[in-house]
């Protein structure tokens, strides 16, 4: 199905015990001194505080600028969780594919984006835009992993949106 460092990431290929654990034994392994079961602990830990920050900021949702700030970090960590699953390396491989590079780099903006609006001109409306941008950019860039996910959700926008009667 999908293929790591020429391996099935599923481990659907009839190679028996070999496959089961090449995701998390790819070459990521050179870099990382933590054992498979060491690295699924750790990227639910991170994961665990992704969502942790994104509901807290939930909390503080009346302010946009701590709002901002830890929705944002919270984004960042769940992201970035999953590097310790396939790698670093292979992770910004896999963001700046040709199929998602323009997902990843209007994900990463929309990020900046928010934080520059947050942090350096403390406006609350420009804030709640950025962070709305932001959702959506995260929302299409995870779609870019399930195939034709992208596809389906642009024939459904086009059907809802379309004003022709």
């Amino acid at each position: 199905m999908w293929k790591l460092s020429g391996q099935p990431l599923l481990g659907g290929g009839g190679g028996g015990e070999e496959e089961v654990g090449s995701i998390l034994e790819g070459e990521s392994e050179e870099f990382c001194s933590l054992s498979p079961m060491q690295r699924i602990y750790a990227f639910a830990a991170i994961l665990l505080a992704g969502f942790v920050c994104m509901f807290l900021s939930l909390i503080v949702f009346l302010k946009p600028i701590k709002f901002a700030v830890l929705f944002t970090f919270g984004n960042l960590l769940a992201v970035g969780s999953t590097a310790f699953l396939i790698g670093a390396v292979q992770q910004l491989r896999m963001m700046f594919d040709p199929t998602r590079i323009i997902a990843t780099s209007i994900y990463l903006g929309c990020v900046v984006l928010a934080l520059v609006c947050a942090l350096l001109i403390h406006s609350k409306i420009l804030t709640i835009i950025a962070i709305i941008c932001e959702i959506c950019a995260l929302i299409w860039y995870s779609l870019s992993y399930i195939p034709f996910a992208r596809r389906m959700v642009s024939q459904l926008m086009i059907q809802l949106c379309d004003t022709e009667l």
